[in-house]
């Protein structure tokens, strides 16, 4: 699943290719994705491309009137197309730009959407219970123990809540576990201030890490120029059950909670 480094990546790459560009034409293959796509979308033809950010997992891109919404899903990814060329089986929409190039939409899962607004303050709605993106100054140390005090659910789950904390999927969380030795189904209440500081600086560490090799491939994720990511090549936890534990040398456990794979030392984590 696309997670927050590979949005942040996607957002990059958008901006240097698209903004002021105007979208001449859109083209939906597909419009049954989590959400229908609405038919007001058609109003962004001859829309100018003013901003594209990012929050979350979400990008927002505003146009002269309006603000689209997209949500990658499960599987989902944007490309960047130098010119129109037929579509694929699980391509879903085109934004033709006024330089000939393609902002296409490919999403097998269909767990993706496009939504359109033209206010700011629906998109401000959505994005209003979202907790603080990880790597902001507000997600901190005393913000997050204060939560896990609170709390008794494992802490893997805990940090993956997006209520909680924006973006972090469960690549990076089974990676922050690890470097912080705790292991990912211990119960939040348990942790110590220290071990929250702890574990507060790697999820940024590797967030960052993750955004330098601009992302993480594990299926589908590419970025709009087809490409992979390369933090896959980095991983020091996720998917390596029956490997070497890198700071003892034990064996790497996983185990499932709530359909997720969790990967941890036994040794290590506590």
């Amino acid at each position: 699943m696309p997670e927050l480094p590979e949005v942040e990546t996607i957002k990059k790459e958008l901006k240097k290719n698209c903004l002021k560009k105007q979208i001449n034409k859109i083209i939906i293959y597909n419009n049954k994705l989590k959400y229908i796509i609405p038919k007001k979308i058609k109003k962004i033809k001859k829309q100018i491309i003013l901003k594209i950010k990012r929050f979350s997992k979400f990008l927002i891109i505003k146009t002269n009137k309006y603000y689209l919404l997209i949500h990658l899903g499960m599987s989902g990814n944007i490309l960047l197309i130098n010119k129109i060329k037929k579509n694929t089986k699980h391509d879903h929409w085109d934004l033709i730009l006024n330089n000939k190039k393609v902002i296409r939409y490919n999403d097998i899962r269909k767990f993706g959407y496009l939504l359109i607004f033209n206010s700011k303050k629906k998109i401000k709605k959505i994005i209003s219970k979202l907790g603080p993106e990880p790597l902001k100054k507000t997600f901190n140390s005393k913000y997050l123990y204060k939560i896990t005090k609170k709390k008794k659910r494992c802490i893997h789950n805990l940090i993956m809540d997006n209520k909680i904390i924006s973006g972090i999927g469960n690549i990076y969380a089974n990676e922050s576990l690890y470097l912080s030795k705790i292991k990912p189904y211990r119960k939040s209440n348990s942790l110590s201030y220290q071990e929250t500081k702890t574990l507060v600086t790697n999820i940024k560490l590797i967030l960052k890490q993750a955004l330098f090799y601009k992302g993480t491939t594990i299926r589908n994720y590419k970025n709009i120029n087809n490409n992979y990511g390369f933090f896959q090549n980095k991983l020091l936890v996720y998917q390596k059950f029956g490997q070497q534990c890198l700071f003892c040398k034990k064996t790497i456990q996983k185990i499932k909670k709530y359909g997720r794979n969790l990967y941890f030392c036994k040794k290590c984590q506590k």
